[in-house]
């Protein structure tokens, strides 16, 4: 990896590591190295020194770890459960990728994953929280309260936590710097119809930012200071959209940690940042493309985002 910006400060990732099969359309995968930590903590690496806390089992396969290893990631947290069984998704998407099934699903090791976090840890300034249960995330914070520190906080969630945990996730969003949804999750949590009326409302359930994910349609800030809108990059090989997010979240913690800022004029570009990294991990399975990229096509793509957004 090239050298940071003096700037930079480390990002911690918190989230989950698994292996994943996955039937698109257009191919089917083999086992490949996934979960949301993977991909957040690959990405959030092009831009700042980054930890990952995560657990695995004894099964992980060593060509996952040299993935993980090759962006000189600290996988000191990285808790590795010898007797048991790495998380295991399985899942299928539809034509035109419009929707997926999920068809096997294992928690193993993941099922009692309770982050606990090193003094190293705690003395990081941004920090993601994957999608994992709120009272996980919520304890995380409350592992940075407990030790007097306040880092800047980034969440993602997912649909099965607004309907089964959402007292937990509406407690998280009042600690939150940042939340990151996507679009269908942002409507079914704030019960809007309109994407700029649901961004306003999660802003006013704590946050103190918001971003709404559209997919292939770009994506929403929704910040004090002003609201930003960005395209999406216009990918032409579409091969598995599994871990976008994750890449996108990532891409923008480790952004904001590499210059050490966090105000409108910073987002805005995590955000285009974000936006030009998730594009690259749809063109593979698994974290092939994002981790064989390179950060010079990570900043090609940006300069023609900045091309097709400027008028």
């Amino acid at each position: 990896m090239s050298a940071y910006p003096k700037s930079a400060k480390p990002a911690l990732i918190i989230g989950s590591v698994a292996i994943d099969r996955v039937a698109t359309p257009v191919a089917q995968s083999d086992n490949i190295l996934g979960g949301a930590a993977s991909y957040a903590s690959i990405a959030s690496s092009y831009f700042a020194p980054t930890q990952l806390v995560g657990a695995v089992g004894g099964d992980f396969p060593k060509p996952f770890w040299k993935k993980l290893q090759k962006h000189d990631i600290d996988l000191s947290g990285l808790e590795v459960d010898q007797e048991g069984k790495t998380f295991y998704w399985s899942g299928k998407y539809h034509e035109n990728f419009a929707g997926r099934d999920t068809l096997e699903v294992r928690l193993n090791v993941f099922e009692k994953f309770s982050p606990v976090l090193t003094p190293k840890h705690l003395q990081t300034s941004f920090v993601m929280l994957g999608a994992i249960m709120p009272s996980l995330q919520n304890s995380v914070v409350d592992q940075f309260v407990a030790a007097k520190k306040k880092p800047f906080v980034l969440a993602d969630t997912f649909d099965l936590w607004i309907h089964t945990a959402r007292a937990e996730l509406e407690r998280l969003l009042r600690r939150l710097d940042l939340f990151v949804i996507n679009e269908d999750e942002s409507l079914l949590l704030t019960g809007e119809r309109n994407l700029v009326l649901a961004g306003q409302h999660l802003r006013k359930m704590g946050p103190k930012s918001v971003v709404i994910k559209k997919g292939g349609h770009g994506s929403l800030l929704f910040h004090r200071d002003g609201y930003f809108s960005i395209s999406a990059y216009p990918v032409t090989k579409f091969i598995d959209p599994t871990g976008a997010g994750d890449s996108y979240a990532g891409a923008l913690i480790g952004y904001l940690a590499s210059v050490n800022r966090t105000d409108f004029a910073a987002l805005k570009k995590a955000v285009a940042y974000a936006t030009a990294v998730s594009s690259l991990t749809v063109e593979s399975f698994s974290v092939n493309r994002l981790s064989g990229a390179g950060r010079a096509a990570i900043d090609a793509r940006l300069k023609t985002l900045t091309e097709i957004t400027r008028f």
